[in-house]
C-alpha cells in the first residue's frame, strides 16, 4: 500500500509559517457583527478553536477563543468575553457559508457546552485528505506535506483566557485556522499528485 506521510524530524527542518492577512482580536459583543459580515463576504473561510489547557486531572475549562480566517484577515473571537453572540450563531448555523476546519467534531463538542449551537456548512479536513492518500491527520504535518512549512505549536498550551492575548497567540490562532482553508483550496484545485509527492511511499501491511 502507498501512502503519503512525513516524518516530525523532517517537519522539523522546515521554514516557520507567517499568516500574511490582518488579524482582528474580537474582544466585545458590539464588534462581532462587522466580523460576520465580512466572513460572510468570503467563499470559504478557515475555522479552529481554543481552549484553556488543563494540567491537573479533573480540572475542564469551557472553549475561549473560535478563530475565522480568510486569506486577507483572521477574526479572533474570543467566546470567553463575548460568549455566541446572535449575528456569530447565525454564521455557525449558516450552511450556505462554507467553513473548513480540522477535528470540527471535537470543536462542536466545545461548543455544545455555551449552548445549544448546531454547525452547519462544515468540511472536515480529515476526511478530505484521506482521498489524497495522506495518512497523517494532524495539521502540521498535512501542511508540511502539502507547502514545506512549519506550523509552529508553542502557544497550543498557552493560557487562551489571558486578560490579554500575546502576539505570538494571535498568530498561531491565526495561523490555525488559515492553513485550514489553505489546505482545502490546494487540494481542491488538484494541484497535489499523491504520486508526484516526495513523501509518497510504500508501507508494507503486516498478515
Amino acid at each position: 500500500m502507498f501512502v503519503v506521510s512525513i516524518e516530525k524530524s523532517v517537519v522539523n527542518t522546515m521554514p516557520l509559517v507567517t499568516y500574511p492577512g490582518r488579524i482582528h482580536v474580537i474582544d466585545a459583543v458590539s464588534q462581532v457583527r462587522s466580523a460576520v459580515n465580512a466572513l460572510r463576504r468570503a467563499p470559504l473561510v478557515g475555522f479552529d478553536t481554543e481552549t484553556r489547557p488543563s494540567f491537573k486531572r479533573g480540572d475542564t475549562h469551557k472553549i475561549a477563543l473560535m478563530q475565522l480566517a480568510t486569506h486577507t484577515d483572521a477574526f479572533l473571537i474570543r467566546l470567553n468575553l463575548v460568549g455566541i453572540p446572535t449575528a456569530l450563531r447565525e454564521y455557525i448555523e449558516d450552511a450556505s457559508c462554507a467553513k473548513v476546519g480540522l477535528s470540527t467534531s471535537d470543536d462542536f463538542h466545545q461548543l455544545a457546552t455555551l449552548g445549544n449551537i448546531n454547525p452547519q456548512g462544515f468540511i472536515e479536513l480529515q476526511n478530505l485528505v484521506k482521498k489524497y492518500s495522506i495518512t497523517d491527520l494532524g495539521l502540521q504535518k498535512i501542511y508540511a506535506i502539502l507547502f514545506g512549512q512549519k506550523i509552529s505549536k508553542g502557544q497550543q498550551l498557552s493560557n487562551w483566557e489571558a486578560q490579554r492575548l500575546t502576539d505570538a497567540q494571535c498568530r498561531y490562532a491565526a495561523i490555525d485556522a488559515w492553513a485550514c482553508l489553505r489546505i482545502s483550496e490546494h487540494l481542491n484545485s488538484g494541484q497535489f499528485i499523491p504520486q508526484q509527492s516526495p513523501y509518497w511511499h510504500e508501507v508494507i501491511e503486516e498478515e
